[in-house]
């Protein structure tokens, strides 16, 4: 256990994931020391809603009002053809106030370098970060920061600790899906469907079925394993170490980062409070948090997840980190919306506007999320449309309505429902 004094210290950023500016925000209202996100170009999740220009100008705004900072991915591995667009994309971003940089390809690294050179560079994962050499070219180069390949244990990563300069940081991925191959680097998606997973656009086919086929049996499709429901044989279960705070601080890792940057609003604002309350207990007296374990357990679950493994921390993964009989997220608990800043009050009581993620009714009983880290359970008293006329339940995709709680509520408070 590390001691209270050299606590403070050794605090670790809490960097997580925004596909788009409305959860940009929400990541930081929810606990955020930094978040991480993609411009239209030269990043890794090309199915993201990802940034423009303008998205990311506020983005950034919003953020730095907080003292959250903001990373920007850049972390395609570049073909010849990408390089001068690259160019074009970072003259854009010098005026954008951006706090870093996650780049993966050399080429790109240097134009970084020569066009932002006042913004931090980080390493990306895709890299392939696993020794302690890495780490000291890439300081020597001019990185601030590199992420660890998740296929690190945690005695690896405290050697990489020992063996590099102190003002070079470590970033490790504590949370959220884990890739089957190694550090990113697949090539199944780009063979298979034609779009390329380094190329930001993979298809995810390690979540897909398979069955093994004999070449003189063509058509004769053979189970891997005696299962009526097929397998699934390269479906990791997501990374989760929420109950691994302590360890991870001691290993000496600088940034804990959450996955998740195609994910929806609540699971960011569920996973980001979930940890940032940990963290922070964890601080405040090691004994809270281990008193609170079971509790951080069952809230990190009240959002999709592909059930929890540790991944490579404590050694290499087994057979029971993979799911081989299903490809679908566990989903306990359903998003309904987030408060809005507007509200209207009818006949004395508060109604907040909403715009609907899923169909719930008047009389439902509801969890409300608050970023602080309270939680509100309150039914459902009366819906208005935009018109204002009274309404049962909110039953269209995307619908705007008013809802009233019976609670005083604020701007981002996240509604959640137990069916």
């Amino acid at each position: 256990m590390i001691s209270n004094d050299r606590l403070k210290a050794n605090k670790p950023e809490l960097l997580v994931p925004a596909g788009s500016l409305p959860v940009l925000k929400v990541a930081v209202l929810y606990g955020a020391d930094a978040v991480y996100i993609g411009g239209e170009a030269f990043s890794l999740r090309a199915n993201a809603h990802n940034f423009t220009l303008d998205e990311m100008r506020e983005g950034v705004q919003f953020a730095h009002d907080r003292n959250v900072r903001i990373f920007v991915t850049a972390n395609i591995f570049a073909h010849n053809q990408d390089l001068e667009e690259c160019r074009s994309y970072f003259s854009d971003l010098k005026d954008m106030g951006i706090d870093a940089l996650i780049i993966s390809d050399p080429g790109i690294f240097q134009l970084a370098k020569e066009i932002l050179p006042e913004v931090e560079i980080h390493i990306s994962t895709q890299a392939n970060n696993t020794n302690y050499g890495t780490y000291r070219f890439w300081h020597e180069l001019g990185a601030t920061r590199v992420v660890c390949a998740r296929e690190l244990s945690l005695e690896e990563i405290r050697q990489l600790r020992k063996h590099i300069p102190s003002d070079m940081e470590i970033e490790t991925f504590i949370h959220g899906a884990m890739c089957i191959s190694y550090s990113g680097r697949c090539l199944l998606s780009a063979y298979m469907t034609g779009r390329s997973a380094n190329m930001g656009d993979c298809t995810h086919p390690c979540r897909w079925k398979y069955a093994l086929v004999e070449e003189t049996r063509p058509g004769e499709y053979m189970p891997v394993m005696e299962n009526d429901r097929g397998t699934y044989i390269m479906n990791s279960k997501d990374l989760c170490m929420i109950e691994h705070i302590p360890e991870m601080i001691e290993a000496g890792i600088n940034s804990f980062k959450i996955e998740g940057r195609m994910k929806s609003a609540l699971y960011v604002a569920t996973v980001a409070r979930t940890y940032r309350m940990a963290i922070d207990d964890y601080f405040e007296d090691p004994e809270k948090y281990k008193n609170r374990l079971d509790f951080y357990r069952e809230e990190i679950s009240k959002c999709t997840y592909r059930e929890y493994t540790t991944g490579f921390f404590f050694g290499k993964p087994d057979e029971t980190t993979q799911i081989y009989d299903e490809s679908t997220y566990v989903k306990e608990w359903i998003y309904l919306g987030i408060i809005g800043e507007e509200k209207r009050e009818v006949n004395g009581d508060i109604y907040y506007k909403l715009e609907q993620k899923n169909k719930f009714s008047v009389g439902d009983e509801v969890e409300i999320m608050k970023p602080s880290g309270e939680t509100i359970i309150a039914a459902v008293k009366d819906m208005i449309d935009e018109e204002g006329n009274h309404i049962e339940s909110c039953p269209h995709p995307k619908q705007i309505f008013y809802a009233d709680f019976g609670v005083s509520l604020t701007a981002y408070d996240m509604i959640r429902f137990h069916p």
